[in-house]
């Protein structure tokens, strides 16, 4: 099927995020479908975007995680394309025009995606060179999980793993695509911006950094285990365990006591993980 903006459903999982929503969705084009997965459970935002907006449904949804809760827009979605963006992220005014145009030809693809506008920070990963269809259109290993335009009918309703809270669902997801030879591009000439780490807006930073250090270590184990095995994981977060725990005790013995807590912290997501248990480290807000 032809990629078109009636065929394109935007989703965009929200979590805090009333100060840069407006500018993400402003640069989606009106005839296409939104929904918005808020998982801080802000019924007056709700109002407020279903009431500016066209062709938008918010749902209210506890935390379940970025995995999870785009699953629910996806699944929720009757076209055959889902764009996955975070809310801090804001379209060129070319951006779908130039997708769309790319799309035209690819013969086949399970996940594209507009260039970072910002070269520092790529938004892909190759681990073997390709045969790119041109200089414009290059296929890639991984996509950063900001801006993903999925091909539904490519992944038989198995998307985003919902193990995984925080972290590495974006690479899990192109990691299966490619294990079922399919193709994964980003296309260059195509823009998108990323403020980067500013799609929540959770007034205590510090709890937030516990929070990212817990799941960053969980979620490497269980990646890794998940795909090479639990010996290989084992092996690969080794390190990072003997340095959480040292880290841990200098800066406790030096009185840096939230500098230690974060390396217990990483120390805690690694040995829940080992041991099986869920990625359950949450947060109140």
């Amino acid at each position: 099927m032809k990629l078109d903006l009636n065929n394109i459903t935007f989703i965009i999982v929200c979590f805090k995020s009333e100060n840069v929503i407006h500018s993400c969705l402003n640069s989606l084009p009106q005839i296409s479908k939104k929904i918005v997965i808020e998982n801080s459970r802000n019924t007056k935002l709700k109002e407020e975007l279903e009431s500016k907006y066209d062709n938008i449904e918010v749902l209210i949804n506890h935390n379940l995680g970025m995995g999870a809760s785009n699953n629910i827009g996806i699944l929720r979605s009757k076209t055959q394309f889902a764009y996955i963006l975070n809310p801090d992220t804001k379209l060129n005014v070319s951006t779908i025009d130039k997708l769309i145009e790319a799309a035209d030809k690819i013969v086949d693809f399970a996940i594209l995606s507009p260039l970072c506008s910002d070269s520092s920070f790529p938004n892909y990963k190759i681990y073997e060179k390709k045969s790119d269809l041109n200089n414009q259109i290059i296929e890639v290993d991984t996509i950063d999980g900001f801006s993903m335009l999925i091909n539904k009918s490519k992944f038989n309703n198995s998307f985003f793993d919902e193990n995984i809270f925080l972290y590495l669902e974006n690479d899990d997801i192109c990691l299966r695509a490619k294990k079922n030879n399919q193709k994964i591009y980003i296309i260059k000439n195509s823009l998108i911006d990323h403020l980067g780490a500013s799609s929540s807006n959770i007034k205590d930073s510090y709890e937030f950094d516990l929070l990212r250090n817990w799941h960053w270590m969980w979620s490497k184990f269980y990646y890794n285990k998940k795909h090479s095995g639990f010996l290989f994981s084992t092996i690969k977060i080794f390190p990072n365990f003997i340095s959480s725990i040292f880290k841990y005790i200098f800066y406790l013995l030096i009185f840096k006591n939230r500098k230690s807590k974060i390396y217990k912290m990483r120390f805690l997501g690694i040995i829940n993980a080992f041991i099986g248990k869920k990625s359950f480290y949450r947060i109140d807000q």
